[in-house]
């Protein structure tokens, strides 16, 4: 896969989570934080968002927000401080419930209404919200970089593949059509992968946007994320970059924080937590597949970056498993 697929796949738990929130008059919910990333979708409205950092974002229709790193945080149908959130913020399922049953209670009075006077009138705010669960043990360093929030406004012709599945999705949720169940936590899925790019494109000076900018750096990670069995030295991965070894070793070195012998080692070991935590593959297969010569080589490399064993890593995965899926 290419490295952006890849830094979402490392750590991607399962389907997300997501909820179509309509709600009117003066109302405030709070997320605590929690191990995932985050966002919202204006369809319909404006709110404010607040973050337990102190980041302000006032959302208007077609606005999204990406929290990658699961930051706590209040919405809130005008701008709040930090002193009235606390007072008055509702948790988040909560309001979540209570809207849902606002919003029933309302349907079926305009029902009513429709038959006998017409369309009434529907003001308020309508929210696209969802969670993408994550293993934060293996986070991808471009992940990492990404801020506390990303909001990536409506601009008219900014962003069309974001846009696009922003619309896809809410036709979706409109109504229940066959194979729904696949399609939505499908577009979910490409929702952050959009929003993902969408920083890159407007991201100045950031290391990795600079380092898939980089022909150099980037025909080296693509080589390594592509192929990361393969028997990869300084030299061939230079030749697949088209430069001699210093140049190779300078130019990625400085783009990505570490030489590429350095990354390459790291990305197998990361893979390989992967497959410890998703799959029931020995540790001699795994070795094999990540381009260990052998297990013992892969635990050595494996207990050196993680602090445990590959044992010891598998059995806390499957409990971090259990507690995200029993939270959902």
């Amino acid at each position: 896969m290419d490295v952006v697929s890849d830094a979402i796949f490392a750590a991607h738990l399962g389907h997300p989570r997501f909820h179509r929130v309509r709600t009117r008059g003066n109302w405030c919910a709070r997320q605590d934080a929690y191990e995932g990333a985050g966002f919202h979708v204006v369809l319909k409205g404006g709110c404010s968002l607040l973050t337990d950092g102190g980041t302000a974002v006032s959302l208007g229709v077609g606005d999204a927000v990406l929290l990658p790193h699961g930051t706590g945080h209040v919405l809130a149908d005008s701008p709040v401080d930090a002193a009235v959130a606390a007072r008055t913020a509702v948790p988040f399922t909560r309001w979540l419930a209570e809207s849902e049953a606002e919003a029933e209670a309302e349907s079926e009075a305009a029902a009513e209404s429709e038959a006998a006077a017409g369309p009434p009138d529907r003001e308020g705010t309508e929210l696209l919200s969802g969670t993408y669960w994550l293993d934060c043990s293996r986070t991808h360093p471009l992940m990492a970089e990404l801020p506390e929030v990303v909001r990536l406004p409506a601009r008219v012709g900014g962003h069309r593949e974001l846009r696009a599945a922003i619309d896809l999705l809410a036709g979706e949720l409109d109504q229940v059509r066959p194979g729904s169940c696949m399609a939505l936590p499908n577009l979910l899925d490409l929702l952050l992968v959009y929003m993902i790019r969408a920083w890159m494109e407007k991201s100045e000076g950031g290391r990795w946007p600079g380092a898939l900018g980089d022909p150099v750096t980037a025909a080296a990670l693509r080589a390594m994320h592509s192929h990361p069995a393969a028997r990869w030295s300084n030299a061939l991965l230079a030749a697949e970059a088209g430069v001699s070894r210093p140049t190779l070793a300078r130019r990625f070195t400085a783009r990505v924080g570490r030489p590429p012998m350095a990354y390459l080692t790291w990305w197998r070991v990361v893979l390989a937590a992967g497959m410890l935590r998703d799959t029931t593959q020995t540790l001699a297969a795994i070795a094999g597949r990540v381009g260990y010569g052998s297990p013992y080589a892969l635990s050595h490399a494996f207990t050196r970056e993680f602090g445990v064993t590959p044992g010891q890593y598998r059995a806390r995965a499957a409990e971090r498993s259990a507690s995200a899926a029993g939270s959902r």
